[in-house]
């Protein structure tokens, strides 16, 4: 079985990017795709080929071509955001605040402008899944 290195479980800021593009069309995109997406100045064609290479080998997406006969790829996530966004929380939790939800929350209690309405509705959104 491979050891999963924790650089392959993590999105770098450039590759959260492209995730992010591919996330919101929900669709497959080919590279020009994902590049008209950016706002201007775009990046160039070999930056985004390259981090979907890397993306790839880090198996956050998969890719097939277009169609018979086409060299064209379209690229598709392997992950959804909630399992990334899942796994990126548990590493937090674990890493960080030694495993404890309670101390994590805490935190972001404390060091986040959390209106009085929206700790109401956290509490509300917990009493339900927990009740």
């Amino acid at each position: 079985m491979k050891k999963e290195n924790n650089n392959e479980r993590t999105l770098t800021k450039a590759e959260m990017e492209i995730m992010n593009i591919m996330w919101d069309k929900g669709d497959g995109m080919t590279t020009h795709e994902i590049i008209d997406e950016y706002p201007e100045p775009r990046p160039a064609y070999s930056t985004i080929a390259t981090f979907l290479k890397i993306l790839t080998v880090k198996e956050f997406i998969r890719s097939k071509k277009q169609g018979e006969g086409s060299k064209t790829l379209v690229f598709f996530p392997r992950i959804s955001r909630e399992m990334y966004a899942n796994r990126v929380m548990k590493d937090v939790k674990n890493s960080l605040f030694a495993g404890s939800l309670k101390s994590m929350l805490s935190f972001f209690a404390q060091n986040e402008e959390v209106s009085e309405e929206d700790l109401e509705e956290m509490i509300e959104m917990i009493k339900k899944t927990h009740p």
